[in-house]
């Protein structure tokens, strides 16, 4: 009978024995787990937020393209968008949108002088025009839609040159001329979605400029008047 109760009593002490191994091996399981588990979390947080920074900084949502919401459009008034491209010869030409729409309101462009975009009803008079004071950009870039060539100058400009422009200007109808101390040379000379610095009176450009823009296929209204506009 005792023999009996000792056996029992071993199976017991072994079975109790046997559990604990198994819950210290459940213990030791789910430490292992939990750790794992936050090592994921933990890596999970740090690739998001290397994604986020990336994202602020390309200007993406985290798909890969970037926002293009600030385009031309929303940094000016004038409806442009795009750039300047500069050819061989120096003419710099504006490579995307030039809108047309008349407004009423003072238009900010994204270049000076503008060589197109939004502009006022009435244009400038245009017809072999030299003006002595700054003009409207607005009634100017309507000119320009006519098919006139604007010659512009800052008080850099050499006196003879702006002379000699200014007889040039009379002789040729869809012509004006203006000063304009925003431009970045002191000699400009400005077409619809073209433009030019020149060195001087004799620049050859200048010539070309005049018998390639003058009227010219760029003009997004030919035939128009450039007489009774604004003078101004």
């Amino acid at each position: 009978m005792g023999s009996a109760n000792h056996t029992t009593g071993a199976a017991r002490k072994a079975h109790i024995e046997e559990m604990r191994r198994a819950e210290h091996a459940r213990k030791r399981r789910n430490r292992i787990l939990a750790v794992a588990a936050s090592v994921v979390v933990v890596a999970g947080l740090v690739v998001g937020g290397v994604v986020l920074v990336r994202a602020q900084s390309d200007g993406s949502d985290g798909s890969g393209k970037k926002d293009t919401s600030a385009s031309g459009d929303a940094k000016n008034s004038a409806g442009d968008s795009g750039h300047f491209t500069t050819g061989k010869d120096g003419v710099r030409t504006w490579s995307g949108k030039l809108s047309r729409t008349h407004v009423t309101t003072k238009v900010t462009y994204p270049m000076h002088p503008p060589v197109g975009g939004n502009h006022n009803p009435v244009w400038l008079d245009c017809n072999g025009t030299v003006y002595d004071k700054p003009v409207h950009d607005e009634n100017a870039v309507h000119a320009l839609e006519h098919g006139a060539v604007w010659v512009t100058y800052t008080g850099a400009a050499g006196k003879a040159d702006v002379s000699a422009l200014a007889a040039k200007v009379k002789q040729t109808p869809y012509s004006l001329m203006s000063p304009y101390e925003k431009q970045d040379a002191p000699l400009i000379l400005s077409a619809w979605g073209h433009q030019v610095a020149v060195k001087s009176a004799k620049d050859p450009e200048v010539n070309r400029f005049f018998a390639t823009y003058v009227q010219g296929r760029q003009t997004p209204e030919p035939g128009a008047s450039c007489t009774g506009g604004v003078m101004q």
